[in-house]
């Protein structure tokens, strides 16, 4: 096998001020609309010290414009998201996840479903880098989770080149298009890490990342069971005009995002989490006869394993139990969350390669 070519990247001359390079950067499409912080050579510099591989090192190519994404080139964009240089692991973790095929990055950028990345941290490195994984952890409001979420999209723009006014073609989009990261709250798990369930040792800090569709909330005060919270969690993924029930056949994933007093219920009545993937598998389904010609309802009809001739028969939001990715997060109150991948993506997941 050859080396891995190494790769330079561009570099370029602009007034050494603060709102002059921003606009600067802005008039080049190189921004997401929010403020940067420019990626001078030393602050660049500062980042590498803290990558697994030489700068220029090349990880693969960006879909849809192909661009090649070097380690340099991605410590730019975390620059330009304000990570700290620690960050940059994580970040490569996440751009080497999107890159994998299954994931399928260039449909993830142009489609009009407007899916965004989602990046879940598993792992020791979530508590070293202050990765929230506690209260509000969905929404930002922490300089790790905000800027590491922000990095990947950046990269992913200033690589792959989907951007408003060319190939993004989001018809809505959600805010997860600027930055979605948040990390696994294993201090409250009942059950084992996510990266464990996954595959990977205890030891390891892993990213999985997701393209979803947007964040769907629910809250369940009432029942005080864990079964009657999971009728709940069931319950709150029918309805129409949820793609994943017609995307059967890609085995995209569905993922579930239960706060820790949910998840402490649902492990006392017995559960574990493939328990909780095989009950969401038999209930959260609808009957074929609703789906028919709604949504993404097509002519390429329904895998063979469902009865169309009987209207009646249900249809499940995904494929297979193990499509559910079932991770523990958030603070105290009785809220919990589901999020819907875009229907050609399934997830990726990475080891964080540190030095």
């Amino acid at each position: 096998m050859s080396a891995p070519t190494r790769l330079r990247a561009q570099r370029l001359e602009v007034e050494a001020d603060f709102l002059a390079a921003n606009a600067y950067l802005e008039e080049q499409g190189w921004t997401d609309g929010l403020p940067v912080i420019p990626p001078t050579e030393e602050l660049v510099r500062a980042t590498l010290a803290h990558a697994p591989h030489p700068s220029g090192h090349v990880l693969g190519k960006m879909e849809p414009l192909n661009g090649t994404v070097t380690v340099e080139k991605v410590a730019a964009n975390a620059v330009m998201a304000g990570c700290r240089p620690e960050y940059l692991p994580v970040v490569l973790a996440a751009v080497k996840a999107v890159l994998q095929p299954q994931f399928n990055v260039g449909s993830t950028a142009c489609t009009t479903g407007g899916a965004a990345p989602a990046i879940i941290v598993s792992g020791p490195v979530a508590a070293r880098l202050g990765i929230n994984s506690g209260t509000a952890c969905l929404g930002g409001n922490v300089k790790a989770n905000a800027t590491i979420g922000r990095a990947l999209r950046l990269t992913m723009r200033n690589l792959g080149g989907a951007k408003p006014g060319g190939m993004e073609k989001s018809t809505l989009a959600w805010p997860g298009k600027l930055t979605c990261c948040f990390a696994e709250n294993e201090e409250r798990s009942p059950w084992e890490p996510l990266r464990v369930a996954l595959g990977y040792p205890a030891t390891t800090s892993t990213v999985t990342v997701v393209a979803v569709r947007g964040i769907c909330p629910f809250a369940e005060n009432a029942q005080e069971t864990g079964l009657g919270v999971l009728q709940t969690v069931a319950g709150a993924m029918r309805g129409l005009g949820i793609s994943s029930y017609y995307q059967l056949r890609n085995r995209i994933p569905v993922v579930v995002v239960l706060g820790p007093e949910h998840a402490a219920e649902i492990a006392r009545a017995g559960f574990a989490r493939r328990d909780v993937q095989q009950y969401l598998f038999e209930h959260a389904r609808m009957p074929v006869g609703e789906l028919d010609g709604r949504g993404y309802y097509t002519s390429h009809g329904w895998p063979p394993w469902i009865d169309a001739s009987d209207p009646q028969t249900p249809v499940p939001i995904v494929a297979g139990p193990d499509r559910f990715i079932v991770v523990v997060a958030g603070g105290d109150g009785r809220h919990s969350a589901w999020l819907p991948a875009w229907s050609m993506c399934r997830e990726a997941t990475e080891v964080i390669e540190e030095r």
